[in-house]
């Protein structure tokens, strides 16, 4: 299984055990809310028992008690009406500068809303059935039980913001990372190559002085010369080079050259460029590399025949390079992950080709390079895309 498989799979677990750490929540949170609830209901049915005892009792009764459960809700806000909906009484309801003016019918609205909802109780003075007197006891949840209600989300909310700024914080020290490996990794191997490029350099002088009808030397030559820049892209990547105003006709023509030596006939390489100068700041080695590498991995995708088209687009504000191949195309599920280190579609592919491309485009040119289109069995475009000036 590939690296960005099982990186894929991870995340998608870390979702799934986060959904489920949601609703485990949310649901033992609406569990106790609603046990809660019952709670404030059943005493304020006996608050309305206390109110109907009060309204009830004569000059002998002895009303501590109910005095005591009346004047014990100091948190569930209450409102009692009559039977015509005229407010009576009223406990714990707050009423600021706005409702103040005009208390009774603010008070009047609450009620018939907490009474639409369910959150009342009906107490019968006489005969209920022969239409006799009564109040209303509505009630609201008190400001504990909403708190409560509202606690989770905002729990659910604190931890998913922590949550985004963790990861946040872990790309950007892996990519940070993986920046320095890719610095050192660079700057180690452009120094280990250079010694033996220079002995080299030295030999086949020595060779063409000895030689000089030799036809072999020419070609050992052009060898050594691909070494040394070899050895000088990667001592570009190890630094942070400075872009040059260059013929993108000129790096294109040099990369089909170059591709043209290094393949077989049944490979053919297609120039589509415009028949005037087209210039765009880039550091051409580092620009000849990933334009060299989008080709090498066509040659692949066309298991070594059909045909590779390099267009060079001239467009307003940019300069657009297009990589066409007649391969077997990329499934659709791997086209996010075409750039991601490690992500490989050979055998024997390290996965680096394409995310160093990518950081070539966009670290070093401030361009983007992504997958036009794909097509299976029919071949992929890939796009790349640098500003003027």
């Amino acid at each position: 299984m590939q690296w960005t498989d099982r990186i894929r799979q991870v995340r998608i677990g870390l979702v799934v055990v986060a959904a489920a750490i949601a609703a485990v929540s949310l649901s033992v949170s609406h569990i106790l809310v609603r046990d809660l609830s019952a709670e404030e209901r059943k005493n304020m049915e006996v608050w309305a028992q206390a109110l109907h005892a009060l309204s009830s009792a004569d000059g002998d009764t002895d009303l501590t008690l109910v005095l005591s459960v009346i004047r014990g809700n100091n948190t569930i806000p209450v409102i009692v009406t009559d039977s015509a909906g005229r407010v009576t009484d009223f406990r714990n309801v707050s009423i600021d500068e706005r409702t103040a003016a005009d208390s009774a019918a603010y008070l009047e609205r609450l009620a018939r809303s907490l009474a639409r909802s369910g959150k009342c109780i009906r107490v019968d003075y006489g005969d209920s059935a022969a239409g006799g007197d009564y109040q209303l006891v509505c009630y609201d949840e008190s400001t504990m039980l909403k708190r409560l209600s509202s606690y989770p989300y905002v729990q659910l909310g604190v931890v998913l913001v922590f949550a985004v700024v963790a990861i946040f914080a872990l790309l950007s020290s892996k990519r940070a990372e993986q920046n320095r490996v890719w610095v050192g990794l660079s700057k180690e191997t452009a120094h280990q190559l250079g010694t033996p490029i220079s002995s080299l350099m030295a030999w086949v002088e020595i060779l063409k002085e000895s030689y000089p009808a030799d036809a072999l030397i020419p070609e050992m030559d052009k060898d050594v010369r691909r070494l040394e820049l070899i050895a000088d892209r990667f001592s570009k990547i190890g630094s942070l080079p400075e872009p040059v105003e260059s013929d993108v006709r000129e790096v294109l023509a040099h990369v089909a050259d170059y591709m043209d030596r290094r393949t077989s006939a049944r490979v053919s390489i297609v120039r589509d460029f415009p028949p005037h100068a087209v210039s765009a700041r880039m550091c051409a080695p580092l620009f000849e590399w990933v334009v060299e590498n989008l080709c090498k991995n066509a040659v692949d995708a066309m298991e070594g025949s059909g045909t590779i088209r390099v267009t060079l687009l001239d467009e307003p504000g940019r300069v657009a390079v297009e990589v066409a191949d007649t391969g077997k195309g990329i499934r659709k599920k791997d086209l996010k992950s075409v750039f991601a280190p490690g992500f490989t579609t050979k055998k024997r592919g390290w996965g680096l080709g394409l995310s160093l491309a990518k950081r070539i485009v966009e670290e070093y040119h401030r361009g983007r390079i992504f997958v036009k289109s794909s097509e299976l069995g029919r071949g992929t475009v890939f796009r790349i895309e640098l500003r003027k000036g």
